[in-house]
């Protein structure tokens, strides 16, 4: 019975935190296939179909599955929808769920599924593709992109200097009717689980309400917010690095930058779009080697290429004037613990921000 009313609560918040993100999955102003050269699979004998629930759209991913099944003649069947509603499908449907392989936005809907003993182990030669920081500590499932996250500021506005040296500093009143914010959207809200874990319930509550009484200009998206910081309707904003970088690829005088944070605070969380095996594959052969192509140089570089997220395996480089991955350094946690999406919704939601 207690598993039955612990699931119950993992269903609704998941069903909750599909409910309120934002376009954190929004495909890039360009997503044409990458080229057409694709690495032979570790297993060319491998054949047959795979299921594949997706949170990750297939404006954006569906080019790429594509490139699979062509350089390995497996067939790929996809589900799209929103990472938690997925996770929440093969959670619904148990034992009887099609669901080969779970390709999700972000660590918090894997971290759940992975909690519920749906996620099978990976083998150790595919996880230690990936930076310990950047995948499950049981080996579960594995980053294959990341997103950090940052304040955007408007270059005529500000300069990095002008910017504090914490996103905890935000909360000083020289601050006020300058922030936009999008507190709808799920990789903020990734972000405020990750600060509860980091500074604790207290903490993360104190900054909220600090943030607040800043008179934050809410956005519904990302992409809303960092138009709204570059026409100066606001200085700064809280976003993921990405969105800026759809906006400069079409004008490079764009009047916007990001501020990286790069030494464990808070606001560089780095959280990723990763994949699983779900435990009902019926080949988990196949299911691994569309894992082990995400993870390979072609699909890296489709990521940095053409969605700007920065690569985490095969040693490929991120687009121009992005950082590599090994020179962040990240926020000290376990993105399993990102699972707890109730919670932050419950705390945004009592604090006013929703």
């Amino acid at each position: 019975m207690r598993r039955s009313l612990s699931l119950l609560a993992l269903l609704a918040g998941l069903a909750l935190f599909a409910v309120a993100c934002g376009d954190d999955d929004a495909a890039s102003s360009d997503t044409s296939a990458p080229a057409t050269s694709a690495p032979g699979t570790e297993e060319p004998e491998l054949s047959g179909t795979i299921t594949v629930y997706s949170g990750r759209s297939e404006e954006l991913v569906g080019p790429l599955l594509e490139q699979f099944t062509a350089a390995t003649g497996i067939d790929v069947e996809v589900r799209y929808g929103d990472t938690a509603e997925m996770a929440a499908l093969i959670l619904e449907e148990g034992g009887n769920s099609p669901a080969d392989v779970y390709f999700g936005q972000d660590a918090g809907a894997l971290g759940a599924l992975a909690s519920e003993g749906r996620l099978v182990a990976l083998p150790d030669d595919v996880v230690e593709e990936v930076d310990p920081a950047l995948r499950s500590t049981r080996g579960e499932w594995v980053g294959v992109s990341g997103r950090v996250r940052t304040v955007i500021y408007n270059t005529e506005l500000l300069t990095e200097d002008d910017l504090p040296d914490s996103i905890l500093g935000f909360t000083d009143p020289e601050w006020s009717g300058r922030i936009g914010w999008a507190p709808t959207n799920g990789s903020f809200q990734s972000f405020v689980t990750a600060l509860r874990v980091l500074e604790g319930e207290d903490g993360a509550r104190a900054w909220l309400e600090g943030i607040l009484a800043n008179s934050p200009v809410a956005y519904q998206n990302n992409t809303a917010l960092v138009e709204a910081v570059a026409a100066g309707e606001v200085e700064v904003g809280f976003v993921n690095h990405y969105y800026l970088y759809r906006f400069l690829a079409e004008d490079p005088a764009y009047p916007a930058a990001n501020r990286f944070f790069t030494d464990g605070d808070p606001g560089g969380l780095v959280n990723v779009a990763g994949v699983g095996v779900v435990d009902t594959s019926d080949d988990e052969d196949l299911a691994l080697a569309l894992v082990r192509y995400l993870l390979s140089a072609e699909a890296q570089e489709y990521f940095a290429n053409e969605t700007f997220e920065i690569p985490l395996a095969a040693g490929v480089a991120p687009a121009a004037e992005l950082p590599d991955i090994d020179s962040l350094t990240l926020p000290e946690i376990d993105l399993d613990q990102l699972e707890d999406l109730a919670g932050t919704l419950a705390l945004l939601t009592e604090v006013g921000a929703l």
